[in-house]
This record gives C-alpha cells, sequence and structure tokens, in this order.
C-alpha cells in the first residue's frame, strides 16, 4: 500500500449533517481494503477563483494508505458526487 492525500471542496450551501455524511462516506470507502490516517474538515473558506459560480467551499483533508483499486474507486464515486466542485488526490512521497 502507498501513502495519498485526498483534497476537496464541499458546496458552500451543503448542512453540516450532510458535510459529515460526504465525510463518513468516502472514509468508508478508504477503509474498504485501505487504512484512513487522518481526516480533517478544515472548514469554509474563500476560493481562490470563482468555480460554477461559487466563492467559497468547504474543505477536507485526507491522508490514507491504500491500494490503486481503492484510489480508482475513489476517484469514480467523487466523480459522481454532485455537491464535490473540485478533488485531488496526490501520492505522498514524504
Amino acid at each position: 500500500m502507498r501513502k495519498y492525500e485526498l483534497m476537496y471542496i464541499i458546496r458552500p450551501d451543503v448542512e453540516q449533517e450532510a458535510v459529515q455524511t460526504l465525510v463518513e462516506k468516502f472514509d468508508a470507502i478508504i477503509n474498504n481494503g485501505g487504512e484512513l490516517t487522518k481526516t480533517d474538515v478544515v472548514g469554509k473558506r474563500r476560493l481562490a477563483y470563482e468555480i460554477n459560480k461559487l466563492r467559497d467551499g468547504i474543505y477536507v483533508l485526507v491522508h490514507f494508505n491504500a491500494t490503486s483499486e481503492v484510489v480508482n474507486e475513489l476517484d469514480r464515486v467523487i466523480k459522481i458526487t454532485d455537491e464535490i466542485i473540485r478533488y485531488l488526490v496526490v501520492r505522498d512521497v514524504a
């Protein structure tokens, strides 16, 4: 298993309970074949530039160890989730 880092931005108009549900959903995908190291809901921040007429977003940072199959499944699920504005999964080399 390799170390990965995931950052995703949730729409600012999503309720707090829905944000928690999304975080738990993605954590469950990672735990299904991987190992979750740390999940940090950073909170609502101003975006560097406007995305789909939105100026703010709720940032979430996740550190985890997983195989490429888990990362591919996570990528697939995030792409079809409407509440996510942007996301990025990178391999952590440190």
